[in-house]
């Protein structure tokens, strides 16, 4: 696992936001900050889970995301948000935690 990103939610509009339309939220890219911050910011009515909306989350990147899942507690299955990248979410001692792959 490698570290990648810390997402927080906002209800603040950021430039270079990119819209995830089947989520219903924006997103920042967490590349372009020297922190590693990636901006969430969901609108009313969003499909996502209740958690995601509320608390930062931590992301690392991992080489197999199905395996990295065995046995946890997933709040949210793996999608594809952008091609070439698959996540998903999952509660560790109530942190919420993102797993990311890079698919070809």
């Amino acid at each position: 696992m490698k570290f990648h990103h810390v997402g927080i939610p906002t209800t603040v509009q950021r430039p270079g936001e990119t819209y995830l339309e089947g989520g219903k939220f924006s997103i920042t890219d967490a590349a372009a900050n020297p922190y590693h911050i990636e901006w969430l910011r969901f609108d009313d009515g969003s499909p996502m889970p209740e958690p995601m909306k509320a608390q930062p989350h931590v992301a690392f990147e991992v080489d197999d995301l199905r395996a990295a899942l065995a046995g946890k507690s997933i709040l949210l299955e793996p999608f594809v948000p952008f091609p070439g990248i698959e996540v998903a979410f999952i509660v560790e001692d109530g942190a919420l935690i993102e797993l990311m792959q890079r698919t070809a």
